[in-house]
């Protein structure tokens, strides 16, 4: 077995591929190919399997997230038309024409304690022309990154995100933050973002990962996280919620099933409170200044 290869684990039945990331001894760590899971494993527990195979939770997601895609993708369409229609006082034969105005999604900050899945992310944001940067950055270190990064992105959606999970023990309290492998960090973090915005609609908070503490990410400023169900969630459910909320009006609040409808995870996965969205409509649109033909006016 080499590092990069996909293997599953036979004490979980096989139920999620991942890759191996590390190996020291008998053991490797691995990460998962569609869930935000960072797992050790003993090697002779681990069986290696070929780049096409998927397993049939991972197909699964795989359906779902191609529908999400979709979903998002036509909301998208129908938001810009919702929202001229409301700019200019629901439908009317007045109404102008596309070419007249121009659209501002909410931005997006987002930060990923994981370089594929931040890579996955971005090319997400990308495809749904969501304005996003994206970075890097070690979950223990997201608080202190969001000092310098919040007064220069000035973002309207921040995603806190990378690995978590409920820790090997022999006793565990799922209502404690010491059981969690990164819950207090992306707390810290959050806690940081809320001091910069303390107003909820202002500053739309996406946090957490697999198996995350939600009641605690919420309790420190989140208006979305993971997990209520402490299940994995996919790699991508943070950036659907991200999407929602920055093609949702600023006129409306983001429609909590909609969220729901558009993750792989589900309500097991994610929950929120009410959040007003972050789209806006303007006019004119801007021209091609090179085709303007403007009389200067002072010398």
């Amino acid at each position: 077995m080499n590092l990069g290869d996909l293997v599953v684990r036979k004490s979980y039945g096989g139920d999620v591929t991942f890759r191996v990331e590390h190996m020291v001894q008998n053991k490797a760590v691995i990460k998962g190919t569609e869930f935000r899971l960072l797992a050790d494993s003993p090697l002779d527990d681990l069986i290696q399997v070929p780049p096409t195979r998927i397993t049939e939770r991972g197909q699964r997601a795989q359906i779902k997230a191609r529908e999400s895609l979709t979903l998002l993708q036509k909301d998208r369409q129908e938001q810009s038309q919702r929202s001229l229609g409301a700019a200019v006082g629901a439908w009317t034969q007045q109404a102008p024409k596309e070419s007249a105005y121009f659209e501002m999604p909410g931005k997006v900050l987002h930060l990923d304690g994981d370089p594929a899945y931040l890579n996955k992310s971005l090319s997400l944001y990308e495809q749904l022309r969501i304005p996003a940067e994206g970075h890097h950055v070690r979950e223990s270190a997201m608080a202190e990154t969001l000092y310098r990064l919040l007064p220069r992105v000035r973002p309207d959606i921040l995603v806190i995100t990378g690995h978590d999970g409920v820790l090997k023990q022999q006793v565990y309290d799922l209502f404690s933050l010491s059981s969690y492998k990164n819950s207090q960090n992306f707390v810290s973090a959050i806690q940081v973002a809320r001091d910069y915005e303390r107003h909820f609609d202002a500053l739309t908070i996406v946090a957490g990962a697999c198996q995350s503490h939600f009641e605690a990410l919420l309790g420190a400023g989140a208006n979305f996280a993971s997990s209520p169900g402490r299940i994995l969630i996919h790699a991508l459910d943070p950036v659907y919620v991200a999407a929602k909320a920055s093609f949702t009006s600023i006129r409306d609040t983001v429609n909590l099933n909609d969220v729901l409808n558009h993750t792989i995870s589900g309500n097991q996965g994610v929950g929120g409170i009410e959040t007003r969205g972050s789209f806006r409509i303007g006019m004119p649109r801007l021209q091609n200044l090179a085709t303007l033909k403007v009389k200067p006016s002072v010398i």
